[in-house]
């Protein structure tokens, strides 16, 4: 599965209401640029497999290259959801060989804390390097490409 056409979403849970049966939730996100509605499916990956709740702050990727009704506010389908907290930051991307992501915007340098799972919560006892990443991080350099040290990394086997 590529990963390369999802975009991220990043707000506060609104709302979550039934979808249009008993297996599927609409899901309302206040964001800076307005609200956006998700549709979240059992498909739909929720990272650690957190319930989600009203007034949450969460980051919900959808993939771009699928096609969305154009109605406002706009409504995607979730295709993996995690929540992010206070100053963090997520990013969902390929990493090469160097930890650095596919679009040349962050370079990840590994420390000792850093606690690398799967997607499935399992722990990952190998190098991250050259796999799609989903990575949890605060603060970042000044030099390009930006560099951070990851609290937290999912790895998308």
């Amino acid at each position: 599965m590529s990963y390369r056409d999802y975009v991220p979403v990043i707000g506060t849970v609104v709302n979550i209401s039934r979808g249009n049966d008993c297996c599927s939730q609409m899901m309302t996100l206040r964001t800076d640029d307005g609200i956006v509605n998700f549709a979240v499916n059992p498909q739909t990956q929720v990272i650690d497999s957190r319930q989600l709740r009203p007034g949450m702050r969460v980051a919900a990727f959808y993939d771009s290259s699928l096609p969305v009704p154009l109605i406002f506010p706009p409504q995607y389908r979730a295709q993996v959801i995690t929540t992010v907290g206070r100053n963090e930051q997520v990013m969902l991307s390929d990493f090469d060989r160097n930890l650095l992501a596919a679009d040349g915007s962050l370079q990840l340098n590994i420390a000792g804390n850093t606690v690398i799972r799967t997607a499935n919560g399992q722990s990952f006892n190998c190098n991250p390097a050259g796999q799609t990443l989903l990575v949890y991080y605060t603060a970042t350099t000044r030099s390009i490409p930006p560099q951070t040290t990851p609290s937290r990394i999912i790895v998308f086997c």
